[in-house]
């Protein structure tokens, strides 16, 4: 297989195959981030072409949201059951099916099927806990900063696709754009085919930085049901008030990133005169600058305590969102805005997962994220409903954030209740 000769050739060069694992994972969130993203370029053209209001669109973008939590702890079951590779081509796959159907749709009902139902699910099969199933198996060293790269990987997904997934809807429709990101995720699947593999040992190695002179034998195989395994390891973990806190705190963190501004900025800068493609190119802004930021984020967490790191991601986050509405939307202070909260977009994901594997054990630190992942997208969905409400109701966004500001200072502050984690244990 392509895999095995290219891990064969990586190691005469001292070069370990989870930095291949990586590339790939890194390519398909990029891809997949590209889809997610792309509702919050289309909801006006879908209220131009069908009359559908705010409230609308973001009911289906909220049932999305949420399911795209949901699944996540019952894709990490499916992903230690089927395999990493198997599970995330069937990903790839359902979501591209909802997408080609899409191009046809007439009624806000089939959006909230397709767009709503089938593409949460689809993404839900792998976001987050792919990355974090990567980082937890292949690495023994590093998972911190692996985990800012695979994360970054949303950051960079918008910072591509987004201006040109608007340029595209402004010049040709958003059925086009839509056709657009198909084709990525062709490129990805291909990707995924040829050189994901399950294990290490798959490829005869052991995981980069165990110093083990042989490869790690697979762990056996949990034959119960996968809704058995996933809803036991919450009855298990439910139990720890380090999982309610990380619950909570990730649900403030997808209530003021994914849920808000990635779905609502836009939009919101349309009601202050600014262009769309101008709006998604601030979005792709602060791809850059999180990009960077979440990459020296899984730096930090390999060397700093995690919990001071998530006091000050969130508290700074809080402050740039409530500094928002007093910017005047000007270019100075929506540049202020962008470099600040661009920076903290999602640079709490590497420390929170390098907490759930301290206090989880690497085998089941995806399981658990998968949980704590579904209280990010819960508040995902949260916010994405009610920013379009009181949009539709108050004729404003600024209350949502406002809001979303003040939850964000709440979590830094909870967050320094969990207790100090022991060093995480080579397994």
């Amino acid at each position: 297989m392509i895999s095995n000769w290219l891990a064969a050739t990586l190691s005469r060069r001292n070069i370990h195959y989870g930095w291949v694992m990586v590339g790939v994972t890194f390519l398909t969130a990029l891809i997949s981030a590209g889809t997610v993203g792309a509702p919050g370029v289309f909801i006006v053209p879908l209220q131009q072409e069908f009359g559908w209001s705010t409230a609308q669109i973001s009911s289906a973008l909220s049932i999305r949201f949420i399911l795209f939590g949901l699944m996540a702890p019952f894709a990490a079951a499916l992903l230690n059951r089927y395999g990493l590779r198997n599970v995330t081509l069937t990903a790839q796959l359902i979501v591209v099916s909802a997408l080609v159907l899409s191009l046809g749709m007439t009624e806000v009902w089939q959006l909230v099927a397709l767009w709503g139902v089938v593409i949460g699910i689809g993404t839900g099969m792998t976001a987050l806990v792919l990355g974090a199933t990567i980082a937890t198996r292949w690495f023994a060293a590093r998972r911190g900063l692996v985990v800012g790269i695979l994360t970054a990987s949303v950051a960079t997904g918008q910072l591509v696709f987004l201006p040109l997934l608007a340029s595209l809807t402004e010049r040709y429709g958003w059925r086009l754009a839509l056709g657009f990101v198909c084709i990525a995720l062709g490129v990805s699947a291909l990707a995924v085919l040829l050189a994901m593999r399950d294990r290490p040992g798959d490829v005869g190695l052991r995981p980069f930085g165990d110093e083990g002179t042989e490869p790690l034998p697979v762990p056996p195989v949990n034959h119960g049901s996968i809704t058995g395994v996933a809803l036991g390891t919450l009855r298990d973990a439910s139990k720890s008030r380090a999982f309610w806190i990380l619950f909570a705190t990730f649900f403030v963190c997808g209530a003021s990133t994914n849920g808000l501004v990635q779905v609502h900025l836009i939009p919101m800068c349309l009601d202050f005169g600014i262009p769309q493609v101008q709006a998604a190119s601030l979005l792709a802004a602060m791809g850059i600058f999180d990009f960077f930021g979440t990459i020296m984020s899984g730096w930090l967490s390999d060397r700093y305590d995690n919990r001071y790191l998530l006091f000050w991601y969130y508290g700074l986050r809080g402050l740039s969102l409530l500094f928002l509405p007093f910017s005047d939307f000007s270019f100075y202070g929506l540049s202020l805005f962008a470099m600040f909260y661009g920076l903290d977009w999602i640079a709490t994901v590497p420390p929170t997962v390098r907490l759930t594997a301290q206090k989880f054990g690497p085998e089941r630190a995806n399981l658990v994220f998968g949980w704590i992942f579904a209280g990010h997208q819960l508040g995902a969905g949260t916010a994405a409903f009610g920013a379009g409400l009181s949009r539709t109701l108050l004729q404003s966004y600024l209350p949502a954030f406002f809001v979303a500001g003040a939850l964000c200072v709440f979590a830094a502050l909870i967050v320094l209740a969990i207790s100090r984690q022991p060093k995480p244990v080579v397994a």
